[in-house]
């Protein structure tokens, strides 16, 4: 059966003539396919490693360039310079994509589309740690062209967003709140502009935010942070510091090394950050009290009271629906390929030690945004089904195309920023005199190790910062912390 079957003669006559023109229309014939799905060509070429035809692809593309996904664009284009290396054309734009987020103003016409329709019609919003990640990459910048004061800007900016915007979620706050990595950042830039004070206070910040009382996303201490810790104290001359990291770090022994020939902080951004797809819950309408009709789902333990009053036609037929399905984003993660990575220099091993799991912040955050914005999306389907009821009592035809068009256009929003790493590690390695050849050893999940290598001069006082991105992945897979297919559970509401 042709699908132009399914809908009433007269229906297919009142859509041909009346809707096509439409905006709402491109949305039902685009939305069928994620964001990913749509710029696979560009996902494709990037995750091979191909910045150049990925950035050529970017340019050419009107669709991705568009102002709903202009911030898409700019931070893809910031990431894509970045891995060739082009810092400074990477940070305008970043630059521009920063002041989006800064001058963020909503616009109505788009939002009040996206009640009728799906969130895909509005400019996109970042998910709340998107934003935190330009500064990670801003930082990372200047730091690689000597602009350490600038990098530290950066970097403080990072935990200044998690503070806005957890300001702005006060009842419902995010579990990322503060950004071990980015105090670990300032400090290395103020070791490297001879800050030292200043760089033992960033790095006792990270430390208090790795055993804070929700500790940093189940990552450990690095080893490399309580190295510091003594290091700078013993420097500074701060002996009951000292003395206590000694007892804290169980490190009676330590002892001091100076550094002659400087060193490299090797900054390992592993695999690839998840995707997104959509999941779809549905909620049963019971009555509730005092002019309340209640969304419910038992299994995840949700229910949404919406006040209708003393209208009990529209508390009857919003009861008639009995089951609703809303429609919500959902990661889907890319399994790195690479468990473990080290350095190697002149016989010596430094290991690579996780600092910042962005799939774990990725998951958490959109499990954070879904118990704040269930509301606004069920009342965006009330608002369907409200429609479609009030046609169906006007024309039969009419509201069979109400149905179809509200099933069509019930979509989630499935852009994100997914060019970014799935696990960043870093390490800081004593250089000797003259030319090192530092090895980059990772190991896959399959038992072999690949390797790559990086030339860097040793002399008195340098500090070199060097990123690597690792650009394989394993297939896709969905995932959450509990091991189940969506980002919610209903241990998570309860919690």
């Amino acid at each position: 059966m042709k699908k132009a079957a399914l809908f009433p003669l007269a229906a297919r006559h009142f859509f041909m003539n009346k809707f096509l023109s439409i905006p709402i229309l491109l949305v039902i014939l685009t939305s069928c396919a994620s964001y990913y799905q749509r710029n696979i060509e560009f996902q494709t070429q990037f995750s091979n490693g191909e910045m150049d035809k990925a950035e050529k692809t970017l340019e050419g593309s009107k669709k991705m360039q568009k102002d709903r996904n202009r911030f898409l664009y700019l931070v893809n284009m910031g990431v894509v310079n970045h891995m060739q290396q082009e810092f400074e054309r990477s940070n305008q734009f970043l630059n521009e994509a920063d002041l989006m987020v800064e001058d963020y103003k909503t616009n109505y016409a788009s939002e009040a589309l996206s009640l009728i329709s799906n969130p895909q019609v509005r400019p996109y919003r970042a998910e709340d740690f998107e934003p935190v990640m330009i500064h990670y990459y801003k930082a990372l910048n200047y730091l690689n062209l000597g602009k350490y004061d600038a990098a530290i800007v950066e970097a403080k900016r990072m935990n200044l967003i998690l503070n806005q915007l957890n300001d702005k979620h006060k009842d419902k706050k995010n579990r990322y709140q503060a950004d071990a990595f980015a105090h670990i950042i300032i400090g290395l830039a103020y070791e490297a502009s001879g800050q030292l004070n200043d760089a033992f206070i960033a790095y006792r910040n990270a430390y208090s935010i790795f055993i804070g009382e929700h500790g940093y996303f189940d990552i450990a201490v690095p080893e490399q942070l309580k190295q510091d810790l003594l290091r700078t104290t013993y420097l500074l001359g701060f002996r009951s510091e000292f003395e206590w990291y000694q007892r804290e770090f169980d490190a009676q022994d330590y002892s001091f090394q100076p550094l002659s020939f400087g060193e490299a902080v090797i900054f390992w951004q592993n695999g690839l950050g998840p995707i997104k797809d959509e999941w779809s819950i549905n909620f049963f309408t019971v009555p509730g009290q005092a002019g309340y009709v209640n969304f419910t789902n038992e299994e995840l333990g949700l229910t949404f009271p919406f006040y209708i009053g003393d209208d009990n036609q529209k508390k009857n037929d919003l009861i008639a629906l009995r089951v609703v399905r809303v429609a919500f984003p959902k990661y889907i993660e890319r399994p790195t390929l690479y468990t473990n990575g080290w350095i190697e220099l002149a016989g010596e091993r430094y290991t690579l030690e996780k600092v910042v799991d962005i799939n774990a912040i990725a998951f958490k955050t959109l499990q954070d945004r879904f118990l704040r914005e269930m509301s606004s999306a069920l009342l965006r389907l009330a608002l369907k089904k409200a429609s479609e009821i009030q046609l169906q009592q006007q024309n039969e035809a009419l509201g069979a195309l109400a149905t179809i068009t509200n099933a069509v256009t019930e979509k989630a929003d499935t852009r994100n920023w997914q060019t970014l790493p799935h696990t960043i590690y870093y390490a800081r390695v004593p250089l000797n005199e003259g030319d090192n050849e530092v090895l980059l050893k990772m190991k896959s999940k399959n038992d072999q190790t690949h390797r790559t290598s990086f030339n860097i001069q040793g002399k008195k006082g340098a500090f070199h910062f060097m990123p690597y991105q690792s650009l394989e992945h394993l297939p896709a897979a969905s995932w959450d912390s509990n091991g189940g297919q969506y980002p919610i559970t209903k241990n998570a509401v309860k919690d």
